[in-house]
């Protein structure tokens, strides 16, 4: 008994969040966080960042684009956030005359600040515990469907009576798989402007080799800025909006950073499962991880072979590459960490306790849960897994989604119920995508991604996971995908621009036709449609089964460790991460230092690798020392720099604060064995990877000669 009862307490310690560990509401933060981060270094309080009284850092926060986050550091709207994040406006605005990619951009007035349809940002107003209403009429012995229907009507009636009279948007998310439910009402900006961008060779230096690693020498940030209506309110753009004032806008601070100094992350991560059983996880990192990281690593290889050799190819596909790499690399590190630092086999340690406890606990109702749980997850990984190679796979080739988007014309011409007036909105809709879509696009690397995944995914024995079309076509040519490939992109009048605005540009019903007799349109049907109907209705049975045994499984985690401060998987809401400026020892013989410095980037210079071009400006100011008042104590420019703030997709272009709230950096990756904290989090592991905030301003300043923009913050020295 004594030695069970230790070793109980000993699990129990080590599955207690630490500090460091943790993504956490800001409502909650005087509840539960706020005398830890004080005796932390916090020297504000809990009410300095969430307030919904008075201004308070949440009000300079936003979702950006929404999947990124970004600061407001000014009060004419100045929004700092990752290059990676405004990659895409950057691109979109990039061609081979204004090549904004390469040679960067900056706005010299408010006048040359460029518009970006499409981008709005989001300030959280407010957020409130809707538990009570959103569960009204929930009973335990409902089904998992029965239960989400109760549940989504009454959230849709809660979310309509909070923005009700007001501009704001409402929505309510699920925390602790369901067990709780949280209300957000937001303030949605959409006229959004780039103001500036370094050069690629500074904003994505290092690019995708040193994407997820450790040391970093990137110059992540890309400035922004809100404009709204005469009244500060939201409104679409317009050449009579003026700079957004803000109710609250950060201050930077030049003091420097020291290892162990307090830090926090004010941000919106987007989605972590740390309360998952060792079956999911090892379902992630060792059988649809591989398959995925496989399948985006041969359409890497055919995108950047063909970026190195074509100036425009590097514009058209850039922002493609980068979008494919990042969840490739991501997934390397993820399954790497999880496996070197034994995830897996520390979770079937807990789960053995845990177990122990379910047999007697609250009337033994858990003693079969992990069982049962464990069964559904041996059966979904065969169904998930063959769904990876079809959407990582044929699902994934540009051709297939581009033609699949002319599905619904079809449909509606088809159908004598649809207007003519209704037709004719979509054929503009789909005018504009052409464009947008041929501009970025080229058939030679399509065909040949399009050989590569085909053939890899198709197999003799995987050839009954796809539809008929596809064993038909297979056979045809004999199993020779190159040669299907060369016939299809041949024929089809998808891969060419002409052709397909040439059909848009006076359409009529019966045009139908000519799309249907489109063999790459027959086999994007056919594709999405196995999808559609054959995967969904079993992934989506799969769901609400793991998704009603995860609700329950968290319930119980929770009662089995009562004193354990449970921290909600993120999804996408405002939280706050708080840890220290800390370096770590990732292995046997590691010891990264916490900082990096622009020594390190002349060190890894090669004029004949586009990741490590050094611009000459740049180089310039090195080697003349001309740093102005961006060095540090040790009179270097300090690049990026470690801290051990819980973070995850999302937090891209989160502030990182000192103490006093003020900026001292922008968060952008974390390092490679940290990818694994969207599955288990471990604080002696785990560090997110920031922009140093005097590297930010000494390229905008000294750089770029951008000094307007920097004259407009709030500089603490």
């Amino acid at each position: 008994m004594k030695k069970t009862f230790l070793s109980s307490l000993l699990l129990l310690a080590l599955f207690v969040s630490k500090a460091g560990e943790g993504m956490w509401l800001p409502i909650l933060l005087k509840q539960l966080n706020e005398k830890e981060m004080q005796s932390m270094g916090l020297k504000i309080t809990a009410d300095d960042i969430y307030n919904i009284n008075k201004s308070s850092l949440k009000d300079a926060i936003m979702l950006f684009g929404g999947g990124c986050t970004g600061e407001l550091v000014s009060d004419q709207g100045l929004v700092l956030t990752n290059h990676h994040c405004g990659y895409d406006q950057i691109q979109k605005h990039s061609s081979l005359e204004h090549d904004y990619l390469t040679n960067g951009f900056w706005a010299q007035s408010l006048a040359e600040e460029l518009p970006n349809p499409g981008l709005s940002v989001e300030f959280l107003i407010r957020m409130e515990d809707v538990t009570q209403k959103v569960l009204e009429g929930v009973t335990a012995s409902m089904s998992q469907a029965e239960r989400e229907k109760i549940v989504s009507k009454n959230c849709k009636a809660i979310e309509k009576q909070a923005i009700e009279g007001s501009h704001y948007k409402a929505y309510i998310k699920p925390f602790y798989s369901g067990n709780q439910y949280y209300l957000f009402v937001n303030e949605v900006f959409t006229d959004v402007r780039l103001v500036g961008a370094p050069p690629s060779n500074i904003g994505k230096f290092g690019g995708d080799t040193d994407n997820w690693v450790w040391p970093r020498h990137t110059g992540d940030f890309s400035v922004f800025r809100i404009y709204a209506n005469k009244d500060n309110k939201p409104a679409d753009y317009s050449k009579e909006n003026v700079p957004y004032q803000p109710k609250k806008y950060l201050k930077i601070s030049l003091k420097g950073i020291q290892e162990g100094d307090f830090s926090f992350i004010f941000g919106y991560p987007g989605t972590t499962r740390e309360y998952l059983p060792s079956q999911a996880v090892n379902m992630y990192a060792n059988e649809r991880n591989p398959i995925a990281i496989d399948l985006r690593g041969k359409r890497l290889d055919i995108i950047k072979a063909a970026m190195d050799a074509d100036k425009l190819t590097r514009i058209q596909y850039s922002s493609k590459a980068a979008s494919i790499s990042n969840g490739w690399k991501k997934w390397i590190g993820e399954s790497m960490g999880i496996e070197r630092f034994h995830a897996i086999e520390k979770k079937q340690t807990f789960e053995k306790q845990f177990s122990q406890w379910a047999q007697t606990a609250s009337g033994g109702k858990y003693q079969n849960l992990l069982e049962t749980y464990g069964n559904a997850y041996n059966e979904y990984s065969k169904v998930y897994s063959d769904f990876t190679y079809l959407a990582e796979g044929p699902l994934s080739v540009e051709l297939i989604r581009y033609t699949y988007s002319f599905d619904r014309l079809v449909k509606n011409c088809n159908d004598p119920k649809v207007s003519d007036s209704t037709i004719r909105v979509q054929i503009n809709r789909l005018k504009a995508a052409a464009e947008t879509f041929f501009q970025n696009y080229d058939r030679t690397i399509d065909q040949k991604i399009f050989t590569s995944l085909f053939s890899t995914c198709i197999t003799e024995k995987t050839i009954g996971n796809y539809p008929e079309l596809v064993s038909k076509m297979v056979k045809k040519h004999h199993w020779d995908f190159a040669n299907w490939a060369a016939t299809l992109y041949g024929k089809t009048m998808f891969t060419d621009k002409q052709k397909v605005t040439n059909l848009l540009a006076n359409f009529k019903r019966s045009d139908a036709k000519k799309i249907e007799k489109d063999e790459a349109y027959t086999l994007a049907v056919q594709l999405y449609q196995k999808a559609i109907d054959e995967f969904s209705p079993k992934l989506d049975a799969f769901s609400d089964q793991l998704d009603s045994l995860q609700r329950i499984y968290m319930a119980a985690q929770m009662e089995f460790q009562p004193d354990k401060r449970f921290y909600p998987d993120a999804n996408l809401t405002l939280r706050v991460a708080y840890g220290f400026i800390q370096g770590n020892q990732p292995a046997d013989g590691v010891d990264y230092k916490y900082y990096t410095t622009l020594e390190g980037i002349m060190a890894k210079e090669n004029p004949d690798i586009y990741d490590y071009v050094v611009e000459p400006k740049l180089k310039q100011l090195f080697q003349t020392k001309d740093y102005g008042r961006y060095a540090a104590k040790d009179g270097k420019i300090h690049v990026a720099f470690l801290a051990s703030n819980h973070t995850t997709g999302g937090n891209s272009g989160s502030p990182v604060l000192d103490g006093n709230g003020n900026l001292i950096g922008i968060n952008f990756d974390r390092t490679w064995e940290s990818t694994m904290s969207d599955l288990m989090y471990d604080p002696e592991i785990c560090r997110n990877i920031a922009l140093d905030i005097r590297y930010c301003l000494f390229v905008i300043d000294k750089f770029a000669g951008a000094k307007r923009l920097v004259d407009e913050m709030t500089i603490v020295e």
